[in-house]
């Protein structure tokens, strides 16, 4: 049987920490949290369940998932965010997976709730994430503040397990555009560090189609006034990143 490490970044996470913390307590053999400094009760719920803390600065969303891999004891690795949990139904296919683990990842779907809502349609389900894998054949990649799993062999087999990842999303409109506005500064800044640059069609274009293809094409309108919400404030995500990155090139000219 092999043993596993649920890994987790944290800051200011009470609202949902005490789920994610419950669903992993009887999954995993050991529960690491790298927390960046919070302010609320995150370190001491996760404190009750057992876990290894590690305070570290915030890195980076990407830089910071890195680092907590690597205070990990065991290279088996089940990777959550502070406001995840594991579905019943996924706790048991990890649980059975410790005695049969045959892949070097495994996908799992992650199923988000939004103003109280569990979103079926848009970009929003099945989000299909990799989140558990051997550490020594994978590592944290993207484009901040936007993260996923990359494993290094092109060959790798993936497997899915059943279940969902929960997500406890946003709880409001207001907190869900405020975090936008925050991920489009940091998506600005990490496009231009790469070189890309913003056009006309970017800003003009590329909003109309993410909100084309996830209120449309992908179903969000079945998913109500929420889906509506959702959709539109990622088109305008989408607008911010692009005129904000034509804001710093023009400031670096």
């Amino acid at each position: 049987m092999i043993k596993l490490s649920g890994v987790i970044i944290t800051y200011n996470e009470e609202r949902a920490i005490e789920k994610c913390m419950q669903s992993l307590q009887n999954v995993v053999d050991e529960i690491v949290v790298v927390d960046s400094f919070s302010t609320d009760k995150t370190k001491e719920i996760c404190q009750k369940y057992g876990a290894k803390i590690i305070e570290q600065q915030f890195l980076g969303y990407i830089e910071q998932k890195n680092f907590a891999l690597e205070q990990a004891s065991h290279n088996y690795i089940v990777s959550l965010d502070g406001d995840e949990s594991l579905s019943e139904e996924l706790q048991k296919s990890i649980i059975e997976l410790k005695n049969n683990w045959q892949l070097d990842g495994y996908y799992c779907n992650r199923y988000n709730n939004f103003c109280g809502q569990w979103i079926k349609y848009s970009d929003w389900y099945p989000e299909k994430k990799l989140r558990v894998f051997d550490r020594r054949k994978a590592n944290w990649k993207g484009i901040n503040p936007h993260d996923q799993i990359k494993l290094h062999n092109k060959e790798s087999k993936i497997g899915h397990l059943k279940g969902d990842i929960l997500h406890w999303n946003y709880q409001t409109y207001s907190e869900y555009n405020l975090k936008m506005e925050t991920f489009s500064s940091i998506s600005a800044k990490a496009y231009y560090d790469l070189g890309r640059r913003a056009t006309l069609f970017n800003i003009v274009f590329n909003p109309f189609w993410a909100f084309v293809k996830s209120y449309i094409l992908r179903l969000g309108f079945l998913d109500g006034v929420n889906g509506l919400v959702i959709c539109s404030i990622k088109a305008h995500y989408t607008f911010l990143k692009y005129i904000k990155l034509l804001e710093i090139e023009r400031k670096n000219k």
